[in-house]
C-alpha cells in the first residue's frame, strides 16, 4: 500500500505543479492585480457560496469514496441514482443561497455573480463525486490525469482574454467567473463519460425510496463538512458583515492574498486525503495495520507544510511583493500567519481522513462543532478590533486545536502507541529549520535565500531521517 501511495502521490503532485502554479501565478493573481477591490466582492461571494455548497453533497462524496472503496460491485447501481440526487441537491442549494442573499441584502451585482457561482459549486461538487469513483476503484493515475482538466481549461480560457487583444475593454471580474462556469462543463462532461465507461449503462433517476436510505447514511459526513466549513470559510463573510462595507471589501482583499495562497498550498493536503481515504478505508476492512502508514504519510506532509510555512513566514513582504499585490506592508503579516494554518491543515487531511474512513463520524462531529464555535466566537471579538488580521489568528488557533484533537481521538480509537522517535525528529527539524530560515536572511538575494532555504529544508529531512530516501527509492523501484 506504501510504494502504491507513494508512487501515486508523486504522479499526482507533479501533475499539480505543473498545471496549478500556471493558475495561481498567471491567471488567479494577474485577475485580482488588475480588477482589485472587485475581485474582494466576488471573493466573499465565493466565501459564502463554499460555506453552504454541503447542501449540494451532504457527506455524499466522502461515503462514496469509503464505500466504493469497499464495494467496488455497487458503482453501476449508485451512479445513475446518486446522480439524480445530485440534481435535486442542486435546486434546494440555489435556493437557500438566493433566499440568504435577500436577507444578506444583496444589490443586484452581487446577485449576478452570485447565480453563476453557484452554479460553479454545483460543477465542481459533481466532479468532485465523479471523481471519488476513480480514487474509490484505486484508479489514482487516471484520477490524477483529469485532477486539473478545470484548471487546464481555465488557464487557457482566461489567458486569451487577459494576454491578448481579443477585446479591447478592460478585464472584469464577471468575465473570470463566465470562464469558471465554461471550464467546469467541460471537465465533468468528460470526467462523466470515463466513470460512465467503468460502470456500464446506467439510467439517472431520482429514486425517492433509495435517496432516503442512502443519505441517512451520508447526513453524518454532511454535518462534518458543514462544520468545518464554518471555521474554515465562514471568515471572509464574517469580515464582510462586521466591517463597513467599503473596509470590509479592502480587508477581504488583503484577506485573499493569504488565503489564496494558503488554498493553493492546501492542494497537496487534498492530494494526500484523496488517496488515502480508500486506502485506508480498504485497509480497514482488511484488518491491516495502520500504523506504518499513518507515519509514513504524515511524515512526508508534516515536512511539506513545515518546510512552506517557515519560508512564508521569512520572506512573506518578498512573496507577496513578487506576487505583485498592492498594500504589501499591510497584506504580509496576514499572508505569514495564514501559512502556518497549513500545519495544523495537513494534519487533519492525514488524521481526519483516518477517522473518516473508520467511520468515527461522531467523534469528528463533536470535534468540528466546538471548532465551529470557537471560530465564530472568536471572530465575533477579534474581527471588529484588529480586522482580517484578527481573522488570520482566529483561523490559526482553531485549526491547531482541531488538528490537536483528531490525533488524538485517532490515537484512542486506533490505540497507536506515541512514537517518540517520529515526534523528536519533527521537533528537531522544526527548530533547525527556523535556524536556517533565520540565517537565510543574511544572503544578499532574497530570491536565491528564499530557494536555497526550501532545497537545505529538504536535504535536513533527509539528514534528520523525518524522511528515508532509501526507503522512498525502494518504494518507486520495487514492483507490485
Amino acid at each position: 500500500m506504501k510504494r502504491k501511495f507513494f508512487s501515486n502521490l508523486i504522479l499526482l503532485l507533479t501533475i499539480n505543479v505543473l498545471v496549478k502554479p500556471f493558475w495561481l501565478f498567471g491567471i488567479d493573481r494577474t485577475v485580482q492585480v488588475v480588477t482589485g477591490d472587485a475581485y474582494g466582492l466576488y471573493y466573499s461571494l465565493l466565501a459564502f457560496s463554499q460555506t453552504l455548497n454541503i447542501l449540494l453533497d451532504l457527506g455524499i462524496t466522502n461515503y462514496n469514496n469509503r464505500n466504493i472503496a469497499r464495494y467496488n460491485q455497487l458503482l453501476p447501481k449508485h451512479l445513475g441514482n446518486i446522480m439524480g440526487i445530485k440534481f435535486m441537491l442542486a435546486l434546494l442549494y440555489a435556493v437557500v443561497c438566493i433566499v440568504l442573499g435577500l436577507l444578506f441584502g444583496y444589490n443586484s451585482v452581487q446577485f449576478h455573480l452570485l447565480y453563476f457561482l453557484i452554479i460553479n459549486q454545483f460543477l465542481l461538487q459533481l466532479i468532485q463525486y465523479l471523481r471519488s469513483n476513480l480514487t474509490a476503484l484505486h484508479l489514482f493515475t487516471l484520477d490524477s490525469l483529469v485532477s486539473v482538466l478545470d484548471r487546464v481549461f481555465m488557464i487557457a480560457f482566461c489567458g486569451i482574454l487577459l494576454f491578448t487583444n481579443i477585446s479591447d475593454q478592460p478585464f472584469r471580474i464577471e468575465w473570470f467567473v463566465y470562464v469558471q462556469t465554461f471550464s467546469y462543463v467541460l471537465a465533468a462532461l468528460v470526467i462523466f463519460l470515463i466513470v460512465l465507461k467503468k460502470a456500464g449503462k446506467i439510467k439517472i433517476v431520482f429514486n425517492p425510496k433509495f435517496s432516503i436510505v442512502f443519505l441517512k447514511k451520508t447526513f453524518p459526513y454532511a454535518i462534518l463538512i458543514l462544520l468545518m466549513a464554518f471555521y474554515n470559510r465562514f471568515d471572509s463573510v464574517l469580515i464582510e458583515l462586521l466591517l463597513p462595507y467599503e473596509e470590509s471589501l479592502h480587508q477581504i482583499y488583503l484577506y485573499a492574498h493569504g488565503f489564496r495562497l494558503l488554498d493553493a498550498v492546501s492542494m497537496f493536503g487534498v492530494l494526500f486525503a484523496g488517496m488515502l481515504l480508500p486506502i485506508f478505508s480498504r485497509m480497514i476492512k482488511m484488518k491491516q495495520s495502520l500504523g506504518e502508514m499513518v507515519s509514513f504519510s504524515f511524515s512526508l506532509i508534516i515536512f511539506l507544510s513545515l518546510s512552506i510555512a517557515v519560508s512564508s513566514f521569512f520572506y512573506q513582504v518578498e512573496i507577496m511583493d513578487w506576487m505583485g499585490y498592492e498594500f504589501v506592508a499591510e497584506s504580509a503579516p496576514l499572508f505569514a500567519t495564514l501559512m502556518f494554518c497549513f500545519i495544523p491543515i495537513s494534519t487533519t487531511y492525514i488524521f481526519g481522513t483516518l477517522l473518516t474512513a473508520n467511520g468515527s463520524l461522531k467523534e469528528l462531529n463533536i470535534m468540528a462543532s466546538v471548532g465551529m464555535i470557537l471560530n465564530i466566537s472568536l471572530n465575533l471579538i477579534m474581527i471588529p478590533i484588529f480586522f482580517a488580521q484578527g481573522a488570520a489568528w482566529v483561523s490559526l488557533f482553531t485549526q491547531g486545536f482541531t488538528a490537536a484533537a483528531q490525533v488524538f481521538i485517532a490515537v484512542k480509537v486506533f490505540r497507536f502507541k506515541l512514537r517518540w522517535n517520529l515526534v523528536g525528529k519533527v521537533l528537531a527539524f522544526s527548530v533547525l529549520l527556523v535556524l536556517l530560515g533565520y540565517l537565510s536572511t543574511f544572503i544578499g538575494n532574497a530570491l536565491v535565500g528564499y530557494l536555497l532555504l526550501l532545497v537545505v529544508a529538504a536535504l535536513l529531512a533527509f539528514f534528520i531521517g523525518l524522511i528515508d530516501l532509501k526507503m522512498l527509492f525502494s518504494l518507486l523501484m520495487k514492483r507490485e
